[in-house]
């Protein structure tokens, strides 16, 4: 576990510088876009370049949000024991906010400014568009695809704010191009800008709210989690499944009924399906599992007893018979009983660890002893198979058969 938890801890830290050089890379894009369409806006006088230059500097904004969240998104504390994953949500949900108010400044400035295209500076204005959508286009796509290999939200989130620059500045062409004609479009195009934005914006708060709110964790990841479960053949059942998002990570709940007779069985099967979730689903950062030996509603009773078979036997290994009584968990009633003879009572050496093994073979649950087993064969056999041992030094078999269907024992 420790060299599997400095291997994650690891990979972790790989992600982070990554995704914080991926964000250094938006930053510097976005300034220069800004620049870009600022220039070619001012010189042609077109409402909608001016608008996109204002959209393109809220992700300036937007990407130094970004940067400070994956740097922030890094430390954990005793305050935050679980970590600041979400700070890069938190990020994601300020950028959406970042969008709706460029959509706003959009908007104003399509319905307030007059009109008034450059015609001889709108040639240098197309070629600074095609220019613009080019950029955009690349970075996006490597932005996007770099979000979901990292499963960075932040990334993913600043890909898809940059992905509206394009189409944004596609609309803006159109309506360049129809200002060499003197059609007069351009403040129309400004206002397909704004429903773009405010669409993109949207979608990404959606995104960021989920996470904050601990919505659920998909169906086809939650899915996958039960299928590694209910695979294991010690898993009896599965009583809740329960997940969440964290920044880029994933918590994972699971309550389950485990085919163990002890806890410390139940605890290794536990430990086994939890390193397979972490191998097989990627980013997960915790699991937890609540698990429970399964209950059965038979017990099965050994009590070794005397050649009278009236009361406890002296020794263990050498008792003459077993008394074998199944009683039922809820209200003590016999299922089934009987005296069987001890085939290893004639045995020169091992009596003990043989009687042990017959009696597993019997089914039995819990082991009467006239005195304790452990640091013995018989007791290592049945410690292993989770058989519980029972110490009565002396009494009669009427007693402890009272005893065990009262539930005493």
């Amino acid at each position: 576990m420790v060299r599997w938890w400095k291997r994650e801890s690891w990979r972790s830290g790989i992600r982070m510088e990554q995704s914080e050089k991926v964000g250094f890379y938006s930053l510097g894009i976005n300034v220069f876009l800004v620049v870009l369409k600022g220039v070619l806006g001012w010189l042609s006088g077109s409402i909608g370049l001016i608008a996109d230059a204002i959209h393109s500097l809220t992700d300036v904004i937007s990407s130094g949000t970004v940067v400070a969240g994956i740097k922030l998104s890094r430390r954990k504390s005793k305050n935050f024991p679980y970590g600041l994953y979400k700070v890069e949500n938190l990020v994601s949900l300020v950028s959406s906010i970042l969008i709706f108010l460029a959509g706003y400044e959009i908007i104003r400035m399509v319905f307030t400014r007059a009109q008034r295209l450059e015609q001889k500076y709108i040639p240098y204005a197309i070629a600074g568009v095609v220019c613009t959508m080019g950029i955009t286009y690349f970075f996006s796509r490597y932005e996007l695809r770099e979000g979901e290999r990292l499963a960075s939200p932040a990334l993913t989130a600043d890909a898809k704010h940059i992905r509206t620059d394009m189409f944004s500045s596609l609309v803006i062409l159109v309506g360049l191009v129809g200002g060499i004609f003197g059609w007069g479009i351009d403040k129309i195009a400004g206002g397909i800008v704004a429903i773009i934005v405010f669409k993109a914006g949207a979608e990404i708060f959606m995104d960021a709210i989920r996470v904050l709110l601990d919505a659920s964790l998909d169906y086809e990841t939650l899915d996958a989690v039960k299928s590694i479960i209910l695979r294991d053949p010690e898993v009896g059942g599965i009583k809740s499944l329960r997940g969440r998002n964290s920044g880029p990570f994933k918590f994972i709940e699971a309550e389950i009924v485990i085919l163990a007779r002890d806890l410390e069985k139940a605890h290794q099967v536990s430990q086994r399906i939890e390193n397979a979730i972490k191998a097989e689903i990627e980013h997960v950062d915790r699991v937890i599992i609540h698990y429970e030996p399964q209950q059965k509603d038979i017990v099965t009773y050994a009590v070794p007893v005397n050649r009278d078979r009236s009361g406890l036997a002296e020794h263990f290994g050498e008792a003459p018979f077993f008394y074998i009584v199944s009683v039922k968990r809820d209200d003590g009633s016999i299922v089934e009983e009987g005296f069987f003879r001890n085939p290893a009572a004639n045995e020169e050496k091992g009596k003990g660890i043989k009687v042990s093994k017959w009696l597993l073979e019997k089914g039995v649950d819990k082991v009467f002893s006239p005195k304790e087993l452990g640091g013995k064969g018989p007791g290592y056999v049945f410690s292993n198979a989770g058989v519980d041992v029972i110490i009565v030094a002396q009494g009669k078999l009427d007693e402890i058969k009272n005893g065990v269907q009262s539930g005493v024992w």
